[in-house]
């Protein structure tokens, strides 16, 4: 995350314990030094999640960094019927699945799965914004049956993974790793067929990246996003245990191409 440069920046309000976060239109507009953060603090506790997610807010900053708290304009997200299936994922998904060692499920290992996305390098990046604290609190809201992880299995071990926040029928992706080729994608993947299957309207991506736009997310306006996301949040959570995937049976996914 780039520093801020406060002689230009507008003014950040700081959030106190037990105070209420803005509202996500508040987040700095394009002209600022920083587009889309709202607001600083030291609270980052389960509640707190809730409360930011609730209203399509996020925190994301690195070690040192009070806890900045976001809303990006545009928002970035995948609807589930446009993730793009590209053929070498499919041929992936085929052959790992002939594999009997081969796996894809739910939460079998959450705090694995947050702590080697935390230890993933980063193109272009030196360090990590997945601090202690991060891992602290999702594992709190994971304990809540709030925050899951989607997860790929070879012989026993983890080779990638993402994890991500459910709230209603409203889901929130937040970042994942791999050891192999395709394997993040493949956990993606398994994260889109039960968001088609249980009717997930789209999977929130937060910010525009390369990877992401190649695998179908695009962006869209904050009030559209927020407006979705309010009626999103009216639907039955989602038992993500109970969901599990062959390889097989992905490959043949309806999605784009």
């Amino acid at each position: 995350m780039s520093p801020i440069a406060r002689a230009e920046a507008p003014d950040l309000p700081w959030i106190q314990e037990g105070q209420s976060l803005p509202p996500a239109d508040c987040a700095w507009g394009p002209a600022t030094p920083a587009p889309g953060l709202l607001a600083a603090g030291s609270d980052l506790s389960a509640k707190r999640l809730i409360e930011a997610y609730s209203q399509g807010i996020f925190p994301w900053f690195s070690a040192g960094q009070p806890v900045l708290w976001w809303s990006p304009d545009p928002r970035m997200v995948l609807v589930p019927a446009q993730f793009r299936m590209h053929r070498s994922l499919r041929q992936s998904l085929r052959r790992w699945s002939l594999n009997p060692g081969f796996g894809l499920c739910f939460d079998r290992d959450f705090s694995q799965v947050i702590r080697r996305c935390a230890s993933s390098a980063r193109q272009g990046q030196q360090g990590t914004w997945i601090v202690p604290r991060m891992v602290e609190a999702y594992e709190e809201l994971h304990a809540m049956g709030l925050a899951h992880s989607s997860e790929v299995w070879l012989d026993g071990q983890l080779v990638a993974g993402l994890y991500f926040v459910n709230l209603g029928g409203a889901v929130f992706g937040e970042s994942m790793f791999t050891t192999i080729t395709d394997g993040s994608k493949m956990a993606l993947a398994c994260l889109v067929s039960v968001c088609l299957e249980q009717g997930v309207p789209a999977i929130d991506c937060q910010q525009n990246t390369r990877h992401l736009a190649s695998l179908g997310a695009q962006e869209v306006a904050r009030s559209d996003f927020l407006c979705g996301l309010q009626q999103a949040l009216l639907r039955p959570v989602i038992d993500w245990r109970a969901s599990s995937w062959n390889g097989a049976a992905l490959a043949s996914l309806k999605v784009n191409t």
